[in-house]
């Protein structure tokens, strides 16, 4: 049951002689209301008492579970805010605590009767407040004590305004939030300073309108604020990102001028980008300025840069550069070797490369595999397997070394040779892996051994290997010329198994010999299992589908197979229109037949003799002749129709459905051509003749 507590007052002062301890205290009070609907008075008491019984929250609310919490805290703080001489500490402790539990209401009621209050060191606390919700990502609860500060024109400092607005950049909040800071710290009339321009120019990037940005940029000066080098980084850094490099290099140019000096950040971001934009002339120049400033120890700097040299084939530059980190006692990256090495090969330049790794004494792996696949790719394989004894001397070799020249020498159909490399590798204690399997299986699919691909597939199978792509393309196709195809088939499911996805070229290869071998559910069936791993099956793949099942007289397959087509969004292309058009007649399908026919002249496709022949006879046999008349005078007027035959097929099917002028038309057309009307089409023209 609820007690009620008599005014907490103290009726006269206790003697200077008795014991602290022994005085009543507010804290052991709210201690007791946490736990009961205690009813408080309001009566004034002692600040010391009101401060007491608000610290005693302090270790009351925890994040973790602040909703147990929260209702008899606020009736504690109710009753200490009664109180004389509260403390803005006291406030802000609560306060505190409510924004961080998310409790917004209650936070800002609370925030309204701290700012009513006027307590000393007010203006402090509430920027205190506002750094400590931003460190905890509390944006919205920040921005709450920075709406009652400045609605109360409570002024804060431009640091801690910037604090707000930084964290709201940071955290990529809505730029109207922003723009919302920025207006109010100019409406109570605190002076921005370069920072708080840094936040607004940096949002206005983030959201993408760099000009409203490059705006701000200029006006700097007007509001006394002279930009310094994370406002040229901002600016520039956002001019590359949208290929905007010509306006970006003025705006060094500007960074010159003014006298700012980039610092360690600036060079960080913006050398790389020139690299990127492959303005060159520019990152050297920025380059130049920052190893003037001995600001030169930063290694991706360099990197970038190098990697760029070597891109641009400017080896000099890039050696030259290489020689100053020597001097500078810079140890100079992987990245930046294979570079070097790369960009000599490119240049046939394959002795210099060496030289240069056995100048620099290089003993990454990396680099030499460069040098050793430039060689492979060139058809250097007398260098290459040097190379290869070189490093296996100097301990810079390993599996993927050797998987290099093994790969080469199977696409080059060097077989032989290759399984030399391999066993070489296998005496060195380097077991054969995917990569080494997947070489030998094209270099035995491109010299036609079928019987030794399919052993060392096997194998594979065996093991659970996984190859890549091109070895089950190579396999495919060799296995589909040489007429294995139902070894073609347990191929193809073995590596759908795995995931692995079929060039499209060699899964319409294969699609097309099963259907020739009148397996066309088994075709299907594949066809929905690529769909699976992702394999498009081909125009020229359904085509070959619809083909064998109009062979089987499956007229409700083709109808689903074709559905399948449209839904993936194939292109029809002549051969798939001339099928589907017959395949539509065969099974009597008049008015989609026409409908086919009609997309595949406004397409501008022209069916073949036979397709044509099949579909007139279709239209005639049900005396819908007159539906498809547009498309036929469209094949007329661009190539004509191949013989007499289907003249007088037209004239006489039009003349039966009633369409006697266009009937006459199509004669005037044939006799123009110099064709002569069969016997039938004679006697009408004869029966015309009589009637007038």
């Amino acid at each position: 049951m609820a007690s009620k507590l008599r005014p907490f007052s103290i009726p006269k002062r206790f003697p200077i002689w008795v014991s602290l301890n022994l005085r009543f205290s507010s804290s052991s009070c709210a201690a007791r209301t946490q736990n009961s609907n205690i009813e408080v008075d309001p009566t004034p008491s002692s600040p010391i008492e009101s401060v007491s019984a608000v610290r005693s929250l302090k270790n009351k609310l925890s994040l973790e579970n602040p909703v147990g919490h929260t209702d008899s805290s606020i009736k504690i703080f109710r009753w200490a805010s009664l109180q004389r001489n509260l403390t803005a500490d006291t406030y802000c402790q609560v306060v505190l605590k409510l924004g961080f539990c998310g409790d917004t209401r209650e936070m800002e009621e609370l925030l309204c009767e701290m700012v009513r209050s006027d307590c000393v060191g007010l203006g402090e606390k509430l920027e205190f407040l506002m750094g400590s919700l931003c460190g905890r990502g509390r944006l919205s609860e920040a921005l709450g004590v920075f709406n009652v500060a400045v609605s109360d024109v409570r002024s804060l400092s431009i640091s801690a305004c910037n604090v707000l607005l930084g964290a709201l950049v940071r955290e990529r909040r809505d730029f109207d939030s922003v723009l919302f800071v920025y207006k109010e710290i100019v409406k109570v009339g605190i002076v921005p300073n370069v920072e708080t321009l840094n936040c607004l120019i940096e949002g206005l990037c983030e959201m993408g309108h760099i000009d409203y940005a490059l705006n701000q940029f200029r006006r700097m000066d007007k509001k006394g604020c002279v930009p310094n080098s994370r406002t040229f980084e901002l600016i520039m850094r956002s001019l590359c990102s949208s290929d905007r490099v010509d306006e970006a290099l003025k705006v060094l140019d500007e960074m010159s001028e003014i006298g700012c000096c980039p610092d360690r950040s600036f060079y960080g971001s913006i050398i790389p980008l020139l690299c990127r934009a492959n303005r060159l002339d520019g990152a050297i120049k920025l380059f130049r300025v920052m190893i003037a400033s001995d600001r030169s120890q930063d290694l991706s700097v360099h990197d970038n840069l190098i990697s760029c040299l070597c891109e641009n084939l400017r080896l000099d530059d890039a050696i030259n550069l290489i020689e100053e980190m020597g001097e500078a006692c810079l140890v100079p990256t992987g990245r930046m070797c294979v570079a070097v090495v790369k960009a000599y090969c490119k240049l046939c330049e394959f002795d210099k490369a060496k030289n240069f790794l056995d100048e620099m004494g290089v003993f990454e792996v990396e680099a030499y595999n460069a040098l050793l696949e430039s060689c492979c790719g060139t058809g250097r394989f007398f260098e290459a397997i040097k190379l290869l004894k070189e490093m296996a001397e100097r301990g810079a070799i390993g599996r993927f070394s050797l998987n290099i020249l093994i790969r080469r020498l199977c696409e080059e159909g060097e077989i032989c040779t290759a399984q030399e490399v391999v066993c070489r590798m296998i005496v060195s204690s380097y077991a054969p892996d995917a990569a080494t399997y997947s070489s030998l299986i094209i270099g035995h699919s491109k010299n036609g051994s079928s019987n030794d691909a399919l052993k060392l597939f096997q194998r594979v199978c065996g093991e659970n290997c996984v190859l890549d792509s091109e070895s089950y393309h190579e396999l495919i196709e060799m296995l589909c010329s040489t007429k294995k195809i139902m070894e073609a088939v347990e191929v193809f499911r073995y590596m759908s198994n795995k995931g692995c996805s079929l060039h499209g070229s060699s899964f319409s290869l294969l699609i097309r010999e099963i259907c020739q071998m009148g397996r066309v559910d088994e075709a299907i069936r594949l066809r929905a299992l690529a769909f699976s791993i992702g394999t498009l099956c081909s125009t020229a793949a359904y085509a070959d589908m619809i083909s064998g099942l109009c062979g089987l007289n499956k007229a409700r397959d083709v109808a689903v197979i074709f559905s399948q087509m449209l839904a993936e969004g194939c292109t029809l292309d002549v051969e798939t229109y001339c099928i589907l058009v017959r395949a539509l007649c065969v099974y009597n399908k008049v008015r989609e037949s026409a409908i086919l026919f009609d997309r595949m002249i406004g397409d501008g496709f022209i069916p073949d003799s036979d397709t044509l022949e099949v579909l007139l006879s279709c239209m005639v046999g049900c005396s819908r002749l007159h539906t498809i008349m547009q498309s036929l005078e469209k094949i007329i007027d661009q190539e004509g129709l191949p013989n007499s035959m289907m003249y007088n097929m037209i004239i006489n099917g039009l003349w039966k459905e009633g369409h006697k002028q266009e009937a006459s038309k199509f004669l005037d057309r044939m006799l123009g051509k110099g064709l002569v009307p069969d016997v039938a089409t004679l006697g009408l023209l004869v029966g015309t003749v009589e009637v007038l």
